[in-house]
Parts: structure tokens; sequence; C-alpha cells
């Protein structure tokens, strides 16, 4: 019992496809990091999931969108950062899927600034999902230090 509740918690962590985390580390995503003058023009922040949907992934895009609602609003209301739930699954979002190197269930962020573009797969945000404050204080930051250029 106890090794099918780990393996239970381990799909969740993962985002329910036993992928390796990838994050872009090409050279434009390098320059954004290491600009100190390049401001920020958007965030985008998806969710990106399939068809079917775990408890753990709704739970990931749900608290995101709400992290977002209360501590973003003006920027989301500016465009400065955008928020979506985006399903891999439909022809229409292929394009978006590819640019992001989407394989599962899963949080991005896409950072532009200073003519570049900079992505992430955020893998934290899987084991805060039972902890709505914890959840919401590290995507709040995470975010805010994304808006001032910080890609650490």
């Amino acid at each position: 019992m106890l090794v099918l509740a780990f393996l239970i918690l381990l799909s969740a962590a993962t985002g329910c496809t036993g992928v390796t985390p990838r994050t872009d580390t090409s050279p434009a995503n390098q320059s954004l990091a290491e600009s100190t003058n390049s401001s920020v023009q958007k965030i985008e922040v998806y969710h990106f999931h399939g068809n079917k949907q775990c408890a753990s992934c709704i739970a990931v895009g749900d608290l995101a969108e709400k992290t977002l609602q209360e501590n973003f609003r003006n920027e989301l209301g500016s465009g400065r950062i955008v928020f979506a739930h985006v399903n891999y699954d439909l022809p229409n979002n292929t394009l978006l899927k590819e640019k992001y190197g989407v394989s599962g269930s899963s949080l991005w962020i896409g950072v532009y600034g200073g003519n570049r573009f900079s992505k992430e797969q955020d893998l934290r945000v899987w084991s805060l999902i039972n902890d709505e404050d914890q959840y919401s204080a590290y995507l709040t930051a995470v975010i805010s230090k994304r808006l001032n250029g910080d890609l650490s």
C-alpha cells in the first residue's frame, strides 16, 4: 500500500508523464538572463494538459490561474502577463505545444524581453498543490522575478 501511495505521488510530481524536466538553455535564453538592461515586455504562463486530466494536473492549472488573478490582476489586464489553460491534444494548439516543447501536463513560463524569448517548465509547483498558500507564494515570487528580468 505504501508503495502504491509513493507511485501515485511520484507520478503527480512529474506531471503525470514520467518525463524529465526541460529547460531551454539556448543562447537566446542565456543572453536574456545575462542582460541587465533588458526590459521584460511580456510573460506567458501556460497550463498545458491533455484531453484527460488527473486531479493533480487540474490543481496545478487552477492554482496558477487563481494566483495570477489575485496577485497580477493589473498585468493580466494590460496583457503584460498572459495565462491560459492549453489542451495540447487539440490540433489548433500544435504550434504552441511545439514552441514550448510540451510532452505532457505541465506549467510553463515564457518571458519576452530585449528581443529574446526564454521558456521554462516549472516543476516545483507539483510539490505544492496540497498547500495553496505555499503554491501561491512560490509562483508569485517566480513571476515577480521574471517581471524584473531575473531568470535565475
